[in-house]
C-alpha cells in the first residue's frame, strides 16, 4: 500500500482530517526520507504558471520517485496548447445530448474524474481521462446542430469542444471545499491508473533540425551521416525543419537534432510523437528531466549519484547568502533550472555578487540551484545510449574562461577537445556517466562530468547532446551514428514491426 502525501498552498483546510498534508516548503525540505515507502503525490498547489512551486512539487516528486498527480507532462499538457493560445481542448463525445440546450458555455469543476452534475459526468470522466490532474475547470461549448445535421434520431445532438485548464485547491469555490476533500479521502483508497499506449506506424523517421540555430546539436555533415545510417538500418530518414503534433504521425520515430527545451515546440512535438506511438529521442520524460537542473540534482543526490554540493535556493535575503558561503564556500555557481550551452550559469567571487545575481535570477524562477565551485581543466562528456557507454571526450575550456563555452553578447567560443574510445576513460568516470543517465530514462543523453584527483563530480545530463562531424565521432566515425540508429530499429523491433 503507498503512502499518500497532499501538497496544498494552505493546509489550513485539512486540519479536522486524517490525511497526510503539508506545504511545498515543508514537502522540499522533509523529503525524500531514509527507508520510506511507496509514496504517493496529490499536488493540490496551483500548477497553472511555469516554474511555479505547483510545478515544482510535481517535478521534485518524479524526481524523488514518488508518484504524483498531477504528472509533469499533464501540467505541460494542459498549459501548452498546440496553438499556444487558449485552453487545452478536446472534442465532445460521440452523440453528447443536453437534456435542455445551453444559450452560452457551461464552466464547472472536476474533482478527481467526477462533478456534481451527472448529466456532466461522461465529459468529467472524459477530461480526467485525457488530463489526470486532481482538480480541472471544464468549460462546455454546445452548438445546435443545424436541421440539415439532424436526423429524426438526434433531435438534440449537438456539436462543440470541451476547454480544461488545471486548478489548485485555493481556485475552487468554498461551496466545493468539502466536496474535494471527500474525494481526496476517497481517492487515496484506490490504484492508480498508467498512461495508456499508442498506436503503431511503419517505419519512416522525421528528423527535426533548426537551419537558423546558432549552436545546433548536430551540423550538417553528422546529419547526412544520420540520414545515411538510417537507411542502413531500414529508415526512409526526412530532415524536417518544421512539424507539427499533426503531422508527426506520418512517421513511425522522431529524432530531434535541435536544442530541445521544455517551454518549447520540441517538447510538444516530442509529446505528440508519443500519444502517436513512435519511438523518440529525446523522449519528452528525458527532456522534463535533463532540461531542469532543479531535478537532476535532487535526483542525484536521493540515488547517490556523485555531484558538487548543492543547495536549492527560493530567496536572496543576507542570511541566506551568508549560510550558503559559510557550507559551500567561494567562489559559488548559480544555475537556472533552464539553460543550455552554459547559458544561465554564473560565477559570483563575494556575497554582494552572489546576493544581487540571485535576486535577478529569482525573478525568473522560483528556485535557483547554488554550487559550490570545482575546478578542472577540462569535462569529461560520456555519450551514453540506452544505459551504456558509446563515445568519449574532452572538453577543455574556453580561452581565458572558466567554461567550456564562453558567450560574449552574439559571439561564442569553445575550448579545445580530444576524442577517446570508452575503454580509455577512467572506470569512476564511465560508472558516474552510466549511474546518472539511468537517473534520467534510457535514452541517448550526453552526461559532463569533472574529475578532480580520484573524486568525480556529476554536472549535468544531457538529453540532445553536441554529435558534430570531426568531434564526437573522430574515435568511431560512421559506426557511431549506425549505433544510434540501430537503437531505433531495436526499439521498433521490440513493438512487433
Amino acid at each position: 500500500m503507498h503512502k499518500t502525501l497532499i501538497v496544498a498552498d494552505d493546509v489550513s483546510h485539512f486540519n479536522d482530517t486524517s490525511l497526510t498534508v503539508l506545504t511545498f516548503q515543508d514537502y522540499l525540505a522533509e523529503f525524500p526520507k531514509l527507508n520510506e515507502p511507496k509514496t504517493r503525490v496529490i499536488n493540490l498547489c496551483d500548477t497553472g504558471k511555469y516554474l511555479s512551486q505547483g510545478y515544482y512539487c510535481s517535478l521534485l516528486a518524479q524526481a524523488r520517485r514518488h508518484r504524483v498527480l498531477p504528472a509533469v507532462n499533464t501540467i505541460n499538457d494542459l498549459r501548452m496548447t498546440d496553438t499556444d493560445e487558449g485552453a487545452a481542448r478536446l472534442p465532445l463525445p460521440d452523440k453528447f445530448s443536453w437534456p435542455t440546450k445551453p444559450s452560452e458555455p457551461t464552466t464547472f469543476f472536476v474533482l478527481f474524474g467526477e462533478t456534481k452534475d451527472q448529466n456532466l459526468s461522461r465529459i468529467a470522466q472524459m477530461a480526467f481521462r485525457h488530463f489526470p490532474c486532481p482538480i480541472l475547470q471544464v468549460t462546455l461549448h454546445v452548438a445546435a446542430q443545424d436541421s440539415a445535421q439532424r436526423n429524426s434520431r438526434q433531435k438534440d445532438a449537438s456539436i462543440g469542444f470541451v476547454e480544461c485548464v488545471a486548478r489548485g485547491f485555493n481556485d475552487l469555490p468554498e461551496t466545493l471545499k468539502a466536496d474535494c476533500i471527500d474525494r481526496i479521502v476517497s481517492f487515496t483508497q484506490q490504484e492508480w491508473r498508467s498512461d495508456r499506449k499508442g498506436k503503431k506506424m511503419r517505419w519512416d523517421m522525421a528528423i527535426l533540425v533548426n537551419p537558423d540555430e546558432p549552436t545546433p546539436p548536430s551540423d550538417s555533415r553528422a546529419i547526412k551521416n544520420f540520414v545515411k545510417a538510417a537507411e542502413k538500418m531500414g529508415f526512409n530518414a526526412e530532415v524536417v525543419s518544421h512539424l507539427t503534433p499533426e503531422g508527426v504521425g506520418h512517421y513511425d520515430a522522431l529524432f530531434i537534432r535541435e536544442t530541445t527545451a521544455i517551454d518549447h515546440h520540441t517538447y510538444r512535438l516530442a509529446r505528440a510523437a508519443e500519444r502517436e506511438g513512435l519511438v523518440v529521442m529525446d523522449d519528452t520524460q528525458s527532456i522534463l528531466r535533463c532540461c531542469n537542473k532543479v531535478f537532476l540534482q535532487d535526483a542525484f543526490a536521493y540515488q547517490q549519484v556523485p555531484a558538487p554540493q548543492s543547495q536549492f535556493v527560493s530567496q536572496a535575503d543576507d542570511a541566506t547568502c551568508q549560510q550558503l558561503i559559510e557550507e559551500l564556500g567561494l567562489p559559488l555557481v548559480l544555475k537556472l533550472p533552464e539553460s543550455s550551452f552554459s547559458r544561465g550559469v554564473y560565477k559570483v567571487e563575494n556575497i554582494e555578487a552572489l546576493k544581487q545575481r540571485l535576486d535577478e535570477m529569482l525573478q525568473a524562477s522560483a528556485l535557483v540551484l547554488v554550487q559550490e565551485y570545482v575546478f578542472t581543466e577540462f569535462d569529461w562528456r560520456i555519450g551514453v545510449l540506452g544505459g551504456k557507454p558509446i563515445y568519449a571526450c574532452q572538453y577543455f575550456m574556453a580561452r581565458n574562461h572558466w567554461q567550456i563555452y564562453h558567450h560574449e553578447g552574439d559571439r561564442f567560443s569553445s575550448g579545445a577537445f580530444a576524442t577517446m574510445p570508452t575503454f580509455e576513460v577512467p572506470k569512476p568516470v564511465l560508472q558516474a556517466a552510466i549511474k546518472s543517465a539511468k537517473v534520467v530514462g534510457n535514452g541517448l543523453y550526453g552526461v559532463d562530468i569533472k574529475q578532480s584527483g580520484n573524486k568525480v563530480y556529476v554536472i549535468e545530463v544531457n538529453d540532445n547532446p553536441s554529435i558534430d562531424s570531426g568531434v564526437e565521432d573522430k574515435y568511431l566515425g560512421k559506426e557511431l551514428y549506425q549505433l544510434i540508429m540501430q537503437e531505433f530499429a531495436n526499439r521498433l523491433e521490440q513493438r512487433g514491426r
